[in-house]
Order: C-alpha cells, then sequence, then structure tokens
C-alpha cells in the first residue's frame, strides 16, 4: 500500500471554494489561503448563529500506544461514511503541532484513504495559527520582562512570574533558561518555554464562543505574583487588546476537505496530556449549526481527551454531545496485554483478552457521563481472523455495540457499518441524560477525586505539600470553582506511563498546580509529565526532504 503522503500526493483536490459552496458559502464569506485551504469568515460564523444545533459525535479511543489505534483516521473516516449515506456531515479535528511532526508522533490528518487534505501543508505551517498563538503568549512574556525593566510600577515578584515563553517545536533544552542576563539594569531571573501548544493562549483560543470573550479570556490570564503575593494578570500589563490583535485573523475556522471532497474544519490544538485536547468552539459550534451531525475528536485516550472534552469544552460551549465512539486497534489492545512491539505480528489471543480489560474501562468510563457508545476496531494488515473472531465475540458476549472499521484501506466504504451503528445508537435512545462529572462548586480535591477514581479507576489521589499549599492559596482566591485539567501521561491510566492495561489498587499524585484562570480551569500536574517535550534519538525529521520541489518523508 502506498505512504499516506504518497496517497495525499496523488488525489485530486477540489478548489476551496467549490469546497465552501457545499456550506452555502460564497467567495465573499471566506478568505481564500492558496487553493485549498480558506478561512470563514466573522460575518459567515454570525450568520449561522441562531441556527439549531445538529448532533455532536466524539471519538475517543483507548491509551494509546506506539502499535497505533487510529483515532484522527477513524473520525475522518466516519465522516466521509456519514456523508456517504446521505447525513450532512462536518468534521472537527485539531492543528498539527511541528513538534510531534518532527517527533515520533507524527501528524494529525489522518492515514490511508480516509485523510485531509492538503496534507503537507496542514501538518506544517497551515494557515499559520499556531504562529500567530506562539507570537501572541511571547509578546506577554516580552512584556513582563520590558515592565521589570521599566521600573516594576506592579510591584511584580520577579521569582514568582509563572508566565512562560512558546515555540512550536520539541526542544527540551529550552525547559529551564536564564533571560535578562544581557541586561545591567535587570537580575537575570530563570525561565522556561513550553510547547505553544500547553501554551494557555493556546486553551483560551479554542474555549472562547466569540472575540469579545477571547479578549475577556485572554486578559484574565495570571502571569505573576506580586511582592504581596497577589496575583498580576494580562489586563494588569495593558497588553490584552495587542494579544488579541495578533490572534484576530487566526480565530476564524480553517476550511479543507478530505480525500473523498467533503468539508472539514481544523482549528485550534491543545494538547490533551497537557492541555484539554479538543479543536476550537469557534469550529464545533459553526459546523454543529450547519449540519446534521458534527464528528469531532479529543486527544489520547478516554481518560485524558474525552473527560476533558465532556467536563471543559462542553461546559464552556453550553452543549453536550451525543454518543461516543471509542476506538481500538487488535494490536494496541496486545501491548495493553503485554506483548512486546517487536511481536505484535504474531497471533496472541491470550494478550488480546488480557489487553481488552482497558478497552473496558474507557467503555465505563463512557458510562460515568450517560452516553451511548460504538466501539470501532480499526483494522490492520496483521489482524488475524481468530483475534477478530476474538474481537466480535466479546462483544457480543457483553453487549458492546461494535464495528470493524476499514476506513484506513477503503475510505468511506469501510466505515459504513460504523456510521449506521452510530445513527442507530442515537436514534434509538430516547432522552439524552448526558451529565458533568463534577459539578464546579466542589473543592479542588474532591473534583480530582472525582476523575482520578471514576475514569482512571484510583483507589485516591495524592497531594504533594506544594500542592497543598497551593490548593490553600486558590482557596482565598476563589480559583478553587474553576474547572480541573488533568495533565499525565496519556500511556496509562495511572501517572506512571510504564503500566499498561487496567491496573488497580493504585494512587495517583498531584506534584502541583498551574492556575489557567483565563481557560477557566486549573491544572493539575500528575507523574513526571512536561510541558515542553524533547525530540527521540531518531525523529521523523531524519526522513523528510525536498526533492525536485516535492515533499517525501512526511509519514
Amino acid at each position: 500500500m502506498l505512504s499516506d503522503l504518497e496517497i495525499a500526493q496523488k488525489s485530486k483536490m477540489i478548489k476551496i471554494n467549490e469546497i465552501a459552496k457545499k456550506l452555502n458559502l460564497s467567495t465573499d464569506e471566506i478568505e481564500m489561503y492558496g487553493n485549498f485551504k480558506a478561512k470563514i469568515s466573522y460575518e459567515a460564523l454570525e450568520k449561522v448563529k441562531q441556527n439549531k444545533r445538529g448532533k455532536i459525535i466524539l471519538v475517543s479511543a483507548i491509551n494509546p500506544t506506539p502499535a497505533g489505534e487510529g483515532k484522527s483516521t477513524t473520525t475522518i473516516g466516519l465522516g466521509d461514511s456519514l456523508n456517504k449515506l446521505g447525513y450532512q456531515t462536518m468534521i472537527c479535528l485539531r492543528e498539527p503541532s511541528l513538534g510531534p511532526v518532527m517527533g515520533v508522533k507524527g501528524g494529525a490528518t489522518g492515514g490511508g484513504y480516509s485523510q485531509v487534505v492538503p496534507m503537507e501543508d496542514i501538518n506544517l505551517h497551515f494557515t499559520g495559527d499556531i504562529h500567530a498563538i506562539s507570537a501572541a503568549n511571547n509578546l506577554i512574556s516580552a512584556v513582563i520582562d520590558n515592565h521589570l525593566y521599566q521600573g516594576n510600577e506592579l510591584n511584580i515578584n520577579p521569582e514568582k512570574v509563572i508566565w512562560r515563553r512558546a515555540m512550536d517545536m520539541n526542544d527540551r533544552a529550552l525547559r529551564k533558561i536564564q533571560v535578562a542576563i544581557s541586561l545591567k539594569k535587570e537580575v537575570p531571573r530563570f525561565d522556561g518555554f513550553d510547547i505553544t501548544v500547553a501554551s494557555e493562549v493556546m486553551a483560551v483560543f479554542c474555549l472562547a464562543n466569540n472575540l469579545d470573550e477571547l479578549k475577556e479570556r485572554i486578559d484574565r490570564i495570571v502571569v505573576a505574583y506580586n511582592i504581596d503575593d497577589h496575583p498580576i494578570t494580562v489586563k494588569d500589563l495593558k497588553v490584552g487588546g495587542a494579544v488579541v490583535m495578533l490572534l484576530k485573523d487566526a480565530f476564524k475556522p480553517n476550511l479543507v476537505q478530505t480525500l473523498e471532497g467533503n468539508p472539514v474544519l481544523i482549528h485550534g490544538g491543545p494538547f490533551a496530556n497537557i492541555a484539554h485536547g479538543c479543536n476550537s468552539i469557534m469550529a464545533t459550534d459553526y459546523a454543529s449549526k450547519i449540519s446534521e451531525y458534527t464528528v469531532t475528536e479529543a486527544g489520547f485516550g478516554a481518560d485524558l481527551g474525552m473527560e476533558k472534552f465532556m467536563d471543559i469544552k462542553m461546559r464552556a460551549m453550553d452543549s453536550m454531545p451525543e454518543l461516543v465512539v471509542l476506538v481500538a486497534s487488535i494490536r494496541a489492545l496486545k501491548l495493553h496485554g503485554e506483548v512486546e512491539k517487536d511481536d505484535l505480528k504474531e497471533e496472541n489471543v491470550e494478550a488480546l483478552a488480557l489487553g481488552v480489560k482497558n478497552l473496558e474501562k474507557h467503555i465505563e468510563s463512557v458510562k460515568e457521563f450517560h452516553l451511548p457508545y460504538v466501539i470501532a476496531l480499526n483494522k490492520f494488515p496483521t489482524d488475524t481472523d481468530k483475534e477478530v473472531d476474538f474481537m466480535e465475540t466479546w462483544a457480543t458476549t457483553n453487549n458492546h455495540p461494535f464495528s470493524l472499521s476499514r476506513v484506513f484501506e477503503l475510505g468511506s466504504e469501510g466505515g459504513l457499518d460504523l456510521a449506521q451503528k452510530v445513527v442507530n445508537a442515537i436514534k434509538e435512545k430516547e432522552t439524552n441524560n448526558f451529565s458533568f462529572l463534577y459539578p464546579l462548586n466542589l473543592s479542588i480535591e474532591e473534583k480530582l477525586n472525582n476523575i482520578a477514581k471514576r475514569i482512571y479507576g484510583a483507589n485516591e489521589v495524592v497531594f504533594s505539600d506544594k500542592a497543598k499549599e497551593q490548593i490553600e492559596t486558590y482557596k482565598k482566591l476563589g480559583w478553587d470553582k474553576l474547572a480541573i485539567c488533568v495533565a499525565k501521561t496519556p500511556l496509562s491510566l495511572t501517572d506512571d506511563a510504564k503500566i499498561k492495561g487496567r491496573p488497580t489498587d493504585f494512587s495517583v499524585t498531584v506534584r502541583e498546580f498551574k492556575p489557567s484562570v483565563g481557560a477557566g480551569f486549573i491544572v493539575a500536574l500528575m507523574g513526571n509529565v512536561m510541558t515542553m517535550p524533547g525530540l527521540p534519538k531518531e525523529g521523523a525529521y531524519m526522513n523528510m526532504d525536498v526533492i525536485d520541489g516535492k515533499i517525501v518523508g512526511l509519514f
């Protein structure tokens, strides 16, 4: 089979103005970025605000593994399949970060014959949105250090500046740096970089419902504390307006297409192991106002992306999903069943039976939100008949809605069964009993225990001394009524990346908190999760090149 890049490059794309016509958008309502990308104007977005919202379908997954699950591929394939069945369907995805593209994770445009194109543009600079977010983030940093240099009118404590610089690349060398070394007037201070998709600017960008709310959220961002330990905000620095100015064009959703010519919105890209891991409310809201079904995804597994989609994004959007699609693959389940990566091609039903317990926990987590679900088993060429039979028998025996998805190799034709089962499950439920995992008026400790016990299966949450001190501070500041955004490894239900499957009798530890007041949540950092990833010893960048003007080696 051809590589993802080769399939994408051989495809015949439709001019983006023709894709726009499918959404009843005129040429005056889109802003062209070449022939195959466009942004949707604010006027077009406003025109549909009062429309009745369609049904939102969330695609989530088991805990990810190096073997691959296929969440983005399934999201795109399901959207294409629903359109093929005659349902007006929109697909909403996040924008890829350059860091993972150059590392090992790869891009975010799907794979095989369920892709979004132009995949090279989307996986690289796209329309410049993430660069704009980096610039906005770093403007705040520049203003903080300029304020310190110019006399420090706000009495900012240089040792309590919590705002960090950002760049859209994996670079562990920038986790801790010193700034102001060249200035005689200012004492050097320690700082650091986060990857842009972990920046609070990115989170705010994706959670704001409109430009006015974006301004309000940006102004609320806490960047430091003064010498009396009172928080200093972006508004105090008088830089909020300039930040929004840098984001004004980026804030418009991006329109592209699938290989089958169906419209897709790709906008925003917060990491799910650090931030909330969902595409922008601007894009999802618009899509749901012009379509019967909107298919969207949340990053990593249901323990991270799905929980945050429900408790953070849906709360901010004042909406609710209709159903969750849980993606798994036999290869990934065998890894959760203690098979080594090099042995995945070998048939191993026993390991599969052990690994499926990870999927069972995520099914239970979906039920915590009182939502129906369908399991999508992403078919790989190495899957044996016995292994597929085991999964089908397991699903039937346990009454789990199940579909064998072949969208990677067949496009929409390989997802028709999945699409029909999704539609049937939505139509069969009498009412939407969706509920959040916790009300905001619970304490920080209670909210975290809700997440850890009900979603991860933990016995308890342990708080470090630093975390306990921060909780007391946040209570005094009124931040204890914000939502919780857990930052932990995506590879395990625990806070230890090495523990696969479905562990029992474990605790998770919060080492410290980070306030994201503008985003409306408190980040709880668990384990050794980093807000600036590093590149691997042999990164994907080693295979990338441009030959005769053509990109090669991009997946």
